[in-house]
């Protein structure tokens, strides 16, 4: 972590642009002078903070690559290749999670995923696509309803521990949240959310939408699925899976018991770009019915129509942004030149790191594991008062050396340890 203190950047560069042009040399030494002593080294194999964001020599070339054809692949036309290249990919990766046939493109019917910036936007685009699909299923039953009735009594669900950003889907989507309360093991359990429902469904509420994380920020908790998905089927509620972090672990057969039920989903997202070695952005989400989505988000200017309409996804449907990048490529490099097999060994090998650092804890009677260790995160702290361990964080911190960020559940505070960078090691 840098020294730096908020406005170090201002003093060290000029007021205004040059009017005259600056050779690279002047501007390849500010980088050394301005930029780096200003970066967190999220690459850093000290660097234990929130998840890995992941880095690689192939997704570096793919996205400069990107960079240098430079289409904006937001309609087939605009650039097919973009298109399809997404299409096959998405394949690829669902196959490689074990995903069920019902996801994928291959399919033939109208299933298939894409690549949207970050797991926020995904959990967004699928509370849009719920909302579009409960709002025509109730104006079929009560078309005296306005379109402002029906909101008012929409309802979603999630885990208290899921991420901040599902909270902010329903800020963004104008609907009310209800999170709620997890097992002892912070896993939201069938019988609280059919609760929940049946409750709001009293009270005059239309459920409509929920999701169900496989590893939480805080502390990589799994919620149960199979139980989740059996309550939205029978009420007809949209699921949507979060698994940003952990769904690339699914890669290894022997994790995939955590996904048990996935099949009762509408929507899965995971991201590559934090622990499967494709730089951001690449967040991938698969849909069972995108025409939901591109229902809701359906704008057709004529500028924007071509002859080829309908025979190939056009992903601005699919997405709130118009314009997108040739994501694609990174997947494609990354799949290609370090195989399956490798992906699988980087995982499993971080898992393993996770487990050492277990067992340095637990030999230690000083110090207490917070959660079961799953994936690459380690929950642990002082035994204790929060404070001990607040003052441990802030020394392990203050030497800038190691990187690391706590988390409180229950008001108890505690250290995550997340094994980030590919660079660490052992030792």
């Amino acid at each position: 972590v840098p020294s730096v203190k908020p406005g170090y950047l201002r003093p060290l560069v000029p007021e205004q642009a040059p009017q005259q042009a600056e050779p690279w040399t002047a501007v390849m030494a500010d980088i050394e002078r301005v930029v780096m002593s200003g970066v967190t080294h999220w690459q850093s194999p000290r660097f234990h903070a929130y998840f890995p964001t992941a880095n690689s020599y192939p997704a570096i070339v793919a996205d400069m690559l990107s960079g240098a054809i430079a289409c904006i692949g937001f309609t087939w036309i605009a650039s097919p290749a973009c298109t399809e290249l997404e299409v096959v990919m998405l394949d690829w990766l669902g196959q490689m999670l074990g995903l069920p046939e019902e996801f994928l493109a291959r399919s033939g019917g109208e299933a298939g995923g894409v690549i949207q910036g970050t797991a926020s936007e995904a959990t967004l685009v699928a509370l849009l696509g719920a909302k579009a699909r409960v709002m025509n299923r109730v104006k079929e039953q009560h078309p005296e309803w306005t379109e402002t009735d029906i909101l008012g009594k929409l309802v979603g669900y999630c885990n208290q521990q899921a991420h901040s950003s599902v909270e902010r889907a329903g800020l963004l989507g104008g609907v009310k949240l209800r999170s709620l309360k997890p097992d002892s093991k912070r896993s939201l359990r069938g019988d609280t959310l059919r609760e929940a429902i049946e409750e709001d469904i009293r009270n005059g509420l239309i459920p409509f939408y929920a999701v169900a994380t496989l590893g939480t920020t805080s502390s990589c908790a799994f919620d149960a699925l199979d139980e989740i998905g059996d309550v939205c089927n029978s009420q007809n509620v949209w699921l949507h899976v979060d698994a940003a972090y952990a769904g690339s672990a699914f890669i290894c057969p022997e994790y995939r018991y955590l996904m048990k039920g996935i099949q009762k989903a509408d929507s899965f997202n995971f991201n590559p770009h934090k622990w499967m070695l494709v730089n951001f952005d690449c967040s991938a989400m698969w849909l069972k019915q995108p025409r939901w989505i591109v229902d809701a988000f359906n704008v057709d200017p004529l500028y924007l129509k071509h002859d080829q309409q309908g025979a190939a996804p056009d992903y601005r449907h699919w997405q709130i942004p118009l314009g997108r990048r040739f994501r694609s490529l990174k997947l494609w490099f990354v799949l290609r030149l370090y195989g399956v097999e490798n992906l699988q060994k980087y995982i499993r090998k971080q898992i393993g790191f996770a487990h050492l650092f277990e067992r340095l804890l637990t030999s230690d009677e000083r110090f207490e594991l917070y959660e079961e260790v799953t994936m690459g995160l380690v929950c642990f702290r002082l035994k204790g008062s929060n404070d001990i361990n607040e003052d441990l964080l802030r020394r392990i911190n203050g030497r800038g050396k190691i990187h690391l960020v706590p988390s409180k559940i229950d008001d108890v505070y505690f250290l995550r340890l997340a094994i980030c960078s590919r660079f660490t090691e052992e030792s």
